[in-house]
């Protein structure tokens, strides 16, 4: 059995280091932020290419955070995918605006910049492209249409640890990065984990108030806060592991470039890549209009597979109210009923990328 991912894998890999830290953190008795927390902020922000980094629980509350430090609220709107992981609209809910979903580009699965402008209302107030599946979304249209209407851009970077858009890292382009250190993320802590990066100063601090209670010194609290802060033992275990997420991206691309050979002629459609672009490829997403029938082929071989997503933000219960047929965003609707991610992950042994390919080239 090929599994889709082994997330224990990269705990294994590192054993030695990560136990050393967690025991650092118990031995320190410290265990609400701290130096651990401030330590891994430093490098976290230097490795992004920010000025600066906030640890916080996990990557929706960076979202809501960041949107709330940028004063979005009731009666605003925020710009998002129609094709993306349902938290990236459960932030903008989560501080009472409304999300407005944007198509995808069909070729890369990301927001398409060329629909943004006209769904751009006076209510607007902030951009939240998402890097789906470690790809970059295409920025520099993005801030020009932020700049031009006077709008803040919030990127969910949630999947996009280590990629680089026109060469410059991911991590400050837009006024503040979101990002998860979810354990099945390029890097993963052993539990939740999330942050913020920014070269804002001032959208730093607000979060750093925000994410403890709305304290900046104990008992006195300016703002209505939330207890959202990074865990030490987490920030410990980031820190093991971050000096080696470039070698882990290498694997990552490596295997990819295995798919694309093996697979540039076997009828799916393979992911798009354009010239600008160096995804992390946190996920190796192909298409296929016989999407279940391949799934299930597939794991009768011994293959595991998982989909990203299967059912669209704008046609879940949760988001009823605003009245969006199915079809109201058929590019979502038509991904979701297509898209299979194949096995991929900082340990996959290239032996088994030869052997999901030789899989999948007898499913289809």
């Amino acid at each position: 059995m090929i599994p889709f991912l082994d997330i224990g894998a990269s705990y294994r890999a590192l054993k030695t280091d990560i136990d050393a830290a967690i025991h650092r953190v118990l031995d320190s008795g410290w265990y609400i932020l701290g130096p651990e927390v401030d330590a891994f902020e430093v490098e976290w922000s230097a490795y992004c290419g920010a000025d600066y980094a906030v640890g916080l629980a996990n990557g929706l509350d960076a979202l809501i955070l960041a949107l709330r430090a940028l004063d979005v609220g009731p009666g605003d709107e925020v710009i998002v995918p129609s094709n993306t992981y349902i938290a990236t609209w459960l932030a903008v809910t989560a501080v009472g605006a409304r999300p407005v979903p944007v198509e995808p580009n069909p070729a890369t699965h990301n927001i398409d910049t060329a629909r943004i402008a006209a769904a751009i209302t006076p209510a607007t107030r902030a951009l939240l492209p998402v890097h789906l599946y470690g790809q970059p979304a295409d920025l520099d249209p993005i801030l020009a249409l932020a700049h031009q209407h006077g709008l803040s851009v919030i990127e969910d970077a949630a999947q996009a640890h280590g990629a680089r858009y026109k060469g410059r890292r991911i991590g400050a382009h837009g006024d503040v990065v979101c990002w998860s250190f979810y354990p099945g993320k390029n890097l993963g802590a052993l539990g939740d984990g999330g942050a913020i990066t920014t070269n804002r100063a001032d959208l730093a601090d607000r979060i750093r108030v925000l994410r403890n209670y709305g304290s900046r010194v104990k008992y006195v609290n300016e703002v209505q806060g939330v207890n959202s802060r990074l865990d030490p033992i987490q920030a410990a275990v980031l820190q093991a592991k971050l000096p080696h997420l470039d070698a882990w991206t290498d694997r990552r691309r490596a295997i990819a470039g295995a798919y694309a050979e093996g697979l540039r002629d076997s009828g799916l459609i393979l992911p798009h890549v354009p010239d600008w672009a160096e995804p992390a490829w946190h996920l190796y997403v192909v298409r296929s209009p016989d999407r279940d029938g391949l799934q299930k082929r597939l794991a009768e071989g011994g293959v595991g597979t998982l989909i990203h997503y299967p059912i669209p933000p704008h046609m879940q219960a949760a988001y009823a109210d605003l009245g969006l047929a199915p079809d109201a965003l058929p590019l979502a609707r038509q991904l979701a009923g297509e898209v299979l991610s194949m096995p991929i992950g900082p340990q996959f042994p290239l032996a088994d990328a030869a052997q999901v390919i030789d899989a999948v080239r007898a499913a289809v």
